[in-house]
């Protein structure tokens, strides 16, 4: 079973060992690929000792920390070849991923989005509110994780239209004349968690509005939960905020990254992140990196069968999880779920990133 083949089948029919084989393969190819076209990724290979023959699971694939895409502009193609280069968000004066992307990379990131997230709302377009700003796409050369992430959900719906104006300021006028305009009707909605707490919801709290998307609407958001977790603004608490000034009933936050944008691990109705059939994660140790058991905390790893024009298809994050289970997820969705746990802390990442280096070093 090849990439082609997955985009043939619903995104978590795999069980366990079918899904293990196919991508054990996939990204031996890939591991390969990159071995080949990325100096810089074949030199940490060879320090790493690295032998294709000794691959025998996914687990045995080679991971490089995320934190490399910041330090290092990687990438497996000449860069006139590079269509596009993307960055991961950051704070003012934060050092960002940069990440090369060509245009059959960005086609699949495109399409592996698509045949998750019509798994939940279905195949038609639905009328399009993206809880953000159009300012966020204006600048397309060096293109950011925020505005990806918005182009890629607008594949998904019509007559797209934006809650925030240019000022990140709420534009009540442009989404009532969205919900008059679609009234009836499903509707799908997209953005930033914290910006859709801060800027959506706060502006409809302190205005008095409240509005009434209807029974179908459905929201996916992504982000970061740190600023809200400072609020102590946690999952339910979010979905509940969003019920009672929105009437949003069907609310699925999602987990992914710039570095691996395309592999999204959306959450189901149990409460549970799931991983599709293109990709796999894996919970591993941070003083040693060997593999975790199910639900025993660690390192996010994540796998993606995603990743050509640059050497992202194997990533250690700086998040920590718990795998909850494999296969027999209450939702009926196969394949592993999980829980995230939130960003390790600097002095961890510093730990870890020591660990790898010394690692790096002996071999």
């Amino acid at each position: 079973m090849d990439f082609e083949d997955l985009l043939n089948i619903p995104p978590y029919e795999l069980d366990r060992n079918s899904k293990s084989n196919c991508l054990t393969v996939l990204l031996k190819a890939l591991t390969e690929y990159h071995r080949e076209h990325c100096p810089e990724y074949a030199k940490i290979l060879a320090a790493l000792g690295y032998r294709e023959d000794q691959v025998s699971s996914l687990e045995d694939i080679p991971f490089i920390p995320v934190r490399l895409f910041k330090e290092y502009y990687l990438h497996s193609l000449p860069k006139d070849q590079i269509s596009l280069t993307m960055t991961s968000s950051g704070t003012t004066g934060q050092q960002v991923s940069r990440i090369a992307l060509d245009s059959e990379t960005s086609r699949n990131q495109k399409r592996v989005l698509s045949h998750i997230i019509t798994s939940y709302i279905g195949k038609q377009r639905l009328p399009l509110l993206i809880l953000d700003s159009p300012s966020t796409l204006h600048d397309r050369r060096l293109f950011g994780a925020r505005g990806a992430g918005i182009l890629g959900f607008s594949i998904l719906g019509r007559n797209v239209t934006y809650a925030l104006d240019n000022d990140m300021n709420l534009n009540l006028e442009g989404i009532r004349e969205f919900l008059d305009k679609n009234k009836g009707r499903p509707k799908l909605l997209f953005g930033y968690t914290f910006i859709i707490w801060q800027h959506v919801y706060m502006g409809l709290k302190e205005s008095g509005v409240q509005l009434d998307f209807g029974p179908d609407a459905v929201l996916f958001h992504i982000g970061g939960w740190k600023k809200l977790s400072d609020l102590a603004v946690d999952n339910e608490k979010y979905k509940k905020a969003l019920l009672e000034t929105c009437g949003i009933r069907r609310v699925y936050n999602y987990y992914g990254m710039a570095e691996q944008l395309g592999s999204v691990y959306v959450e189901c109705e149990q409460g549970h992140m799931h991983a599709s059939s293109f990709s796999d994660i894996i919970i591993r140790n941070p003083m040693d990196f060997s593999v975790q058991p199910t639900g025993e905390k660690g390192l996010i790893e994540l796998v993606s069968t995603i990743p050509r024009s640059y050497p992202g298809h194997a990533i250690l994050t700086e998040d920590e999880g718990i795998i909850l289970g494999e296969d027999d997820c209450p939702c009926g969705r196969k394949g592993k779920y999980f829980k995230i746990l939130g960003r390790i802390k600097k002095a961890e990442i510093r730990g870890c990133s020591d660990t790898y280096a010394d690692k790096f070093s002996r071999t």
